[in-house]
């Protein structure tokens, strides 16, 4: 009987073939599901984005809508609203796209404060609210938001403090000469209207919402021991504490992580785990997902922002300073 963790070992495998050259946005996108989060992806355009994302819901029992934000966009376009229906004399809500499992929030910086508020409360409390009456939304729920960083002018930067509301903040760059080359094949046997043998897996059956379910709370229970618990917590308390690691870190800091990063961490370092096959958490599980769980909650000051430091370049600084148990 196949059980499901293979099955997701299966459909990671299978994303890989059909999304070549980003196998950090598959695991990402995995790991936000089974942790039950949702993911902030920053990369250049055609870095296949809405495809992943779009692919996984096809694998999935479930629905995905793909919403274009721009700057004339009102929350009620997301959130749906009461519709007047003169023949029967009464109002009738229409659900928005938010009432959908996979969301696409494509470049969520270029609309306005109002509207990435309606999403960021939806992400947050799994339900809206229009007039009197809440609508929960449906489970899963799973938003993947966007942002291009080559053009800032006409857009509306996401406040720090809501950023903590995604599980992750990945960030994407162009795949290697080979994964473009792959690339090209994949196109061009996708764009052809002739027969050509085709690379891929055998069709996979989509995981239900009862599947999902069981293996989040599987993810939940996949062992931990105490020393990497610690080793955890010292890497969240690192960045509100940074002295402690040195004088020059102490400087970098203007607000470290919260206790949503120390849960983000920890779901997230048992969800890789999980998806590697292994029923423990490993120290490399704890470092690989730690750039992305702190990326976008950790604040530096505007000196290190003088000096050319970046945030990667501060978390690769508390982990390499960190002993590993």
């Amino acid at each position: 009987m196949e059980t499901i963790q293979s099955q997701f070992v299966q459909l990671s495998h299978t994303l890989s073939q059909q999304i070549i050259g980003q196998p950090q946005l598959i695991e990402r996108l995995l790991i936000a599901l089974l942790a039950d989060g949702h993911l902030l992806v920053e990369g250049a355009p055609g870095l296949a984005k809405t495809r992943a994302i779009r692919l996984l819901g096809d694998h999935l029992e479930g629905s995905f809508h793909r919403v274009q934000f721009t700057p004339d966009l009102l929350p009620a376009d997301l959130t749906g609203t009461e519709i007047y229906r003169p023949q029967q004399g009464v109002f009738e809500f229409q659900q928005g796209p938010l009432f959908h499992n996979l969301v696409l929030a494509d470049e969520i910086n270029r609309a306005p404060a109002k509207v990435q508020s309606a999403l960021l409360e939806a992400m947050a409390e799994r339900q809206i609210t229009v007039g009197q009456t809440t609508y929960p939304l449906q489970d899963p729920f799973l938003v993947m938001a966007t942002q291009n960083p080559i053009e800032q002018e006409g857009t509306y930067p996401l406040p720090e403090a809501q950023l903590d509301r995604f599980l992750l903040h990945v960030a994407i760059s162009y795949p290697a000469e080979e994964a473009e080359r792959e690339i090209l094949r994949l196109a061009r046997r996708e764009a052809s209207t002739i027969k050509q043998p085709s690379t891929n897996v055998a069709p996979i059956k989509p995981i239900s919402s009862a599947q999902l379910k069981t293996a989040r709370e599987v993810v939940l229970n996949t062992y931990m021991a105490d020393n990497l618990e610690d080793y955890l917590l010292q890497i969240i308390l690192a960045t509100r504490q940074p002295q402690r690691f040195g004088d020059d870190l102490a400087g970098w800091i203007q607000y470290g992580g919260s206790p949503r990063a120390t849960i983000a961490l920890d779901r997230c370092a048992r969800s890789r785990a999980w998806l590697h096959g292994r029923d423990y958490v490993a120290p490399e599980d704890i470092k690989n997902v730690a750039f992305d769980v702190l990326r976008h909650r950790v604040l530096l000051t505007y000196e290190a922002e003088a000096e050319g430091i970046t945030v990667d370049h501060l978390i690769n600084e508390l982990l390499q300073r960190i002993p590993i148990p």
